[in-house]
């Protein structure tokens, strides 16, 4: 049976964002003002024909009512509500949706609340502990941890910034750039447009960083260490800074970030999505996508680009008309710290705690540069297609060890026939799945052996005569029915 439409809250603000009346509104639908009421408070679902005007009336792709920031909200939220902090039962799904779709911007707040009281806890211990060692601690301010905050940026707009990513895609075709060996044309550009020459310095200069501008003298300085494909995004990363700086000031200044250094570490993070967009084009790089049915290691040869690179740019074909598959993307250290996260699906990443152990990631670091492969599926019934490989990055010289990080790519296993990486796999066994979850603190799996600690709220079962394979015996908690 067909799933009927709510989306009211959506609807109505969409409305009042483009200052139209309920009248107004009903007379460009053809439908009555009672009628149009009745959806917008979910009394009555949108028909197709009714969403198919909608969509024209504001200029909106068709998946901005079913595939948009509410799921993210409501995963976020979920794992928030899970804090001991917060006393009492679980919460249900149908409540947590019906929050996040009548008040998004209320649950921001309370996620930016939050953040803001783990932040506490953690500058507080540490504070703790440099008394304890008669040092002193760090200073307790900011609501928000600004790489946090930026990382939420990209997450809520699904990892797609549509100015940048076309207008990398225009100046890319309007210069005939060569796709695949584009540092000649890039340095050529920077030359003839900006009047900015390039200079590759090694240490013997002094140089300690991989990248330099200096606008006095015009000259952007790039590390020798680095490779051809990481030298041309770098090249890239200067020509968003230069051509299109306007463009990334007003996207952060609609972001409304909470600090100069967030604002800072955002026009970072969008310049480097432009550099992405002008190494691979959108369009061209979607269809390459397809055809060699999204094989990191080929992309990898035909762009002239790295494995990291190639994995972040399938989480960003997100553009409304011309999605691609939706990924996930996110890049681990050793000690299991999330440095980089990205998705397009509705894999959820865990804000604060370890990551499921169970989850290839952390396995990739046992045998570096093999791609592995995993079919796991997460406590909401969604399974997924996972591969993980580690990257080093060199530290040029004896004395400075290399940096090593494992990269995870993933998308639902609906899209197994799109993926190569499906090879082999029985995706149709949900049993074959690894079921993993976010983080052990907010996962109720009963039978997991590699289970850390019980999850938050839950009633532990304690027998001194009886020792299980499972860490911790616990009874679920009882959520509202919904």
């Amino acid at each position: 049976m067909q799933k009927k439409l709510f989306v009211g809250p959506k609807l109505r603000r969409l409305r009042e964002a483009k200052g139209m009346t309920q009248v107004a509104l009903a007379q460009a639908l053809s439908v009555s003002a009672s009628y149009l009421n009745q959806m917008e408070n979910n009394q009555r679902p949108l028909t197709l024909p009714v969403l198919l005007r909608i969509c024209s009336i504001f200029e909106i792709d068709l998946t901005t009512f079913v595939e948009d920031e509410e799921a993210r909200l409501v995963a976020d939220l979920r794992e928030a509500l899970g804090d001991p902090l917060f006393a009492g039962g679980g919460i249900s799904t149908t409540e947590l949706r019906n929050v996040a779709a009548a008040s998004p911007e209320v649950v921001r707040r309370l996620l930016s609340l939050h953040q803001a009281y783990k932040k506490l806890q953690e500058q507080v211990q540490s504070l703790a502990d440099g008394l304890s060692s008669q040092e002193s601690g760090p200073s307790l301010a900011g609501p928000q941890f600004p790489y946090e905050e930026v990382r939420d940026y990209f997450h809520y707009c699904n990892n797609y910034v549509g100015a940048l990513d076309e207008a990398a895609e225009t100046l890319c075709r309007e210069e005939e750039f060569r796709i695949g060996d584009m540092q000649a044309d890039l340095i050529a550009y920077l030359k003839r447009r900006h009047d900015v020459r390039v200079k590759i310095v090694s240490d013997d200069d002094g140089a300690t960083a991989m990248r330099r501008y200096d606008p006095v003298s015009g000259t952007l300085y790039l590390s020798a260490q680095l490779d051809v494909a990481s030298r041309s995004f770098h090249l890239a990363h200067q020509i968003a800074l230069l051509g299109h700086g306007e463009t990334i000031d007003e996207l952060i200044n609609d972001a409304s970030f909470t600090s100069e250094d967030a604002k800072s570490i955002c026009r970072v993070g969008l310049a480097n999505q432009f550099a992405g967009a002008l190494l691979m084009p959108y369009q061209i790089f979607a269809r390459q996508a397809r055809a060699l049915r999204h094989d990191v290691e080929q992309l990898q040869s035909r762009f002239g680009t790295s494995f990291e690179q190639v994995c972040h740019r399938l989480s960003t074909l997100q553009r409304p008309g011309a999605r691609g598959v939706p990924f996930y993307f996110v890049r681990v250290d050793r000690a299991g710290n999330i440095t980089k996260r990205h998705s397009a699906t509705q894999f959820h990443f865990a804000r604060f705690g370890g990551a499921c152990p169970l989850w290839n990631v952390h396995e990739a670091f046992a045998q570096p540069g093999k791609i592995l492969v995993q079919h796991a599926r997460m406590p909401d019934g969604v399974s997924y297609i996972c591969i993980a490989r580690t990257i080093t990055k060199s530290g040029g010289a004896y004395l400075r060890p290399s940096r090593e990080f494992a990269v995870g790519l993933g998308c639902e296993a609906a899209y197994a026939s799109e993926v190569v990486y499906s090879a082999g796999l029985d995706v149709s066994n949900d049993s074959a799945a690894v079921p993993i979850g976010v983080n052990c603190r907010i996962c109720e799996r009963t039978d997991c052996q590699q289970r850390a600690f019980p999850p938050v709220g839950s009633e532990v079962s304690v027998d001194e005569f009886h020792r299980s394979f499972v860490p911790y015996l616990f009874a679920r908690r009882q959520a509202p029915v919904g």
